[in-house]
């Protein structure tokens, strides 16, 4: 089965899915490359002292699956030989569960590892996704997807934070 590397679900992630997409491609391409880096982003217990309760996403899924698209293409035009796959949940999520993963394969470890890392920094800026945190006594959404995605300077920040 191959795995779709650019995913807005409300069902629940495996990282499992999100590696093999980017080894779907990798073998689709006859690209044999020597590095996958990963990330997952689980719902936290406390957020600004206070506790959490749970998470809830929204997004608006046509267009943050064209900007996961995006976003892969800015990455490939700083490191040629990567590709990313990004999926991202929706719906209610407990402290605890995965909302979004990530994978970034390449032929050597640190362009992955960029890579990864600029992924996370971009759908943070300009994603169309938008999450409701719950917490003992309240409730706020909290600011989303804030950059212009033409914007040169949000686009070097999450170069910089990338390459630390």
């Amino acid at each position: 089965m191959v795995v779709s590397p650019f995913v807005i679900t409300n069902d629940p992630l495996k990282i499992e899915q999100v590696v093999q997409a980017v080894y779907d491609v990798t073998n689709s391409t006859s690209v044999r490359h020597g590095a996958v880096t990963s990330f997952i982003g689980q719902v936290r217990g406390q957020n600004l002292g206070k506790q959490v309760l749970k998470l809830e996403y929204e997004a608006y899924e046509p267009l943050a699956i064209k900007t996961f698209e995006r976003i892969e293409a800015e990455a490939q035009s700083r490191w040629p030989d990567i590709i990313i796959a990004l999926h991202h949940r929706l719906g209610v999520l407990a402290v605890g569960e995965t909302s979004v993963a990530i994978a970034a394969s390449s032929p050597h470890r640190a362009e992955s590892f960029a890579a990864c890392r600029y992924a996370i920094e971009r759908i943070k800026q300009i994603a169309p996704i938008w999450k409701h945190e719950f917490f003992e006594g309240g409730d706020i959404w909290i600011e989303g997807a804030t950059a212009d995605p033409d914007d040169e300077d949000a686009r070097e920040d999450a170069y910089r934070r990338a390459c630390v």
